[in-house]
């Protein structure tokens, strides 16, 4: 279907960093998989406009920033990095560490969504003035 993207999470799929934006066709902003292997450390980093979340699906991320601060995140927790913040990401524990991570420069756009009540509805209201549906059967 036009203007619908899929992708899955491959945590067993033997390559460390897979974009995740390409299969999904986002041009707004970057989409990677990241495995890591137990004690395995990426690249100190940063980037010149593109601020990143990190978001652990699986394991435990460590992240160290510029100066020596750690931040350890365990799986269901995610962490925002600003764009020239020096990072480098990790994993000190036993097992592999999966994590998204998002990024994307730019202001974003707050209250934009537009909602209808039902699919009969030709014209958009803001979400706050449409109720929640009643929940399935």
């Amino acid at each position: 279907m036009e203007g619908v993207g899929h992708a899955r999470i491959e945590e067993e799929a033997g390559e460390f960093f897979i974009s995740l934006r390409r299969p999904l066709g986002v041009t707004a902003l970057g989409l990677n998989q990241i495995v890591l292997r137990p004690r395995q450390r990426l690249r100190i980093h940063r980037h010149r406009h593109q601020d990143e979340v990190y978001l652990v699906l699986r394991g435990t991320l460590t992240v160290e920033f510029d100066g020596g601060e750690l931040m350890t995140l365990g799986p269901g927790e995610l962490v925002s990095v600003a764009a020239r913040v020096r990072r480098q990401l990790s994993n000190r524990g036993e097992e592999p560490c999966v994590i998204v991570a998002m990024g994307a420069s730019g202001e974003h756009e707050s209250r934009d969504g537009e909602a209808f009540a039902d699919w009969s509805e030709t014209e958009p209201r803001p979400p706050q003035e449409v109720p929640l549906p009643p929940d399935l059967d």
